[in-house]
C-alpha cells in the first residue's frame, strides 16, 4: 500500500500537531479497516467498536504499550506529539490521556506522511492484538 496522495512531503519538517491531524484520520481508517474486515456487522455496532478504540483513554493506552516495541526515531515523533501545547481542553479524560493520545496521533501521521505503510501496519497490528 501506498500514501493516497502521492505528493512530495517531507514529514519530518511537518509540527507535531500537524502530524497528529494527519494521524487521527489514519489511526480512524486503520480501525475502522480492521473491525470491517474482521465481520459483517451492523454500522450502529462498527461506531460503536470504533468508538471504543479511537478515543483518547484507548490510544493513550495503546501509546503507553509502545514504549519498548518503537525504534530511537519514532519514540521521538510520539513524545514530540505528546509534549506539544495545545490549544484544546481535554474533554471527559485526564490531560495526560489527551497528550499521549496526541503522541500517538503524530506517530500514525509521521509514518504515514514519510510513506512508511508497513511500519505502520506492525505498529498497528502489535497494539491491537490480543494481550
Amino acid at each position: 500500500m501506498n500514501r493516497l496522495f502521492d505528493k512530495k512531503c517531507d514529514a519530518a519538517q511537518l509540527s507535531p500537531l500537524t502530524l497528529a491531524f494527519v494521524g487521527d484520520t489514519v489511526f480512524d481508517l486503520f480501525v475502522r479497516e480492521k473491525l470491517v474486515c474482521e465481520a459483517n456487522r451492523p454500522v450502529k455496532k462498527l461506531h460503536s467498536l470504533a468508538s471504543d478504540m479511537v478515543n483518547a483513554a484507548a490510544q493513550a493506552q495503546s501509546a503507553r504499550k509502545l514504549a519498548d516495541f518503537l525504534n530511537e526515531k519514532e519514540l521521538g515523533v510520539l513524545k514530540k506529539g505528546r509534549n506539544a501545547h495545545t490549544n484544546h481542553k481535554a474533554k471527559n479524560m485526564s490531560g495526560s490521556d489527551y497528550h499521549a493520545a496526541t503522541g500517538l496521533e503524530a506517530l500514525f501521521g509521521y509514518l504515514y506522511l514519510d510513506g512508511q505503510i508497513e511500519r505502520l501496519q506492525e505498529i498497528f497490528d502489535f497494539i491491537t492484538k490480543e494481550k
